[in-house]
Order: structure tokens, then C-alpha cells, then sequence
């Protein structure tokens, strides 16, 4: 069974091959998603990894996480499922204008 791992504090000049070279180290890689602010375009500055089996997955954990990359400590962890979000763009479930009005 597959292991998914979020990777944190990644230096925002990463990129997918980049990450996908850290972690083929330490197995067969699956899956890289370096995730982007819409907004922006750039990186959000973390990340998820899946790697073949679960035994990858663990020793990429204790290899990496805290590991020096481009001056910052990387936050390796296992990945949480995903959790229903409400529709909309705040963490309120309204949208951008947030629902705040001038007087």
C-alpha cells in the first residue's frame, strides 16, 4: 500500500523534479504536488509526496524531516485525508468579500 506524505517549509523555488529527486532516495516515488497560490502563481512553500509502499514512506520521514534544504529545515509528516471544506473562498464558507461591512 502507497504512503502519502506532506513535506512543509520547502524553500519556494522548488519544484516538482526537484522534490521528486529529495525523496527517490529513499524509494520509488509515485506522486509529487508542490501546491501553488492561485493568486500568485508561485509556491505555497509545501507539498505532498506518495511513495510506493508504506516501509518508503516511513524512512523518507526519518531521513527528512527536519533536513537542512536551501536554508530550511523541512517538515516531513504523513499526510492527513483530506476533510470536507465549505463552499467558498475564506475559512468562514463565504466568500472573498468576507461578510464584514463598513459603517
Amino acid at each position: 500500500m502507497s504512503k502519502r506524505l506532506y513535506v512543509g517549509n520547502l524553500p519556494y523555488t522548488f519544484e516538482s523534479k526537484d522534490l521528486e529527486t529529495l525523496f527517490e532516495t529513499y524509494g520509488k516515488v509515485v506522486s509529487v504536488r508542490i501546491v501553488i497560490d492561485r493568486e500568485s502563481g508561485k509556491s505555497k512553500g509545501f507539498g505532498f509526496v506518495e511513495m510506493t509502499t508504506d516501509d518508503e514512506g516511513k524512512l523518507a520521514i526519518t531521513k527528512l524531516h527536519g533536513k537542512d534544504v536551501g536554508g530550511r529545515p523541512l517538515k516531513v509528516t504523513e499526510a492527513t485525508p483530506e476533510q470536507d471544506r465549505p463552499v467558498g473562498g475564506n475559512r468562514f464558507g463565504g466568500s472573498r468579500a468576507g461578510g464584514f461591512r463598513k459603517k
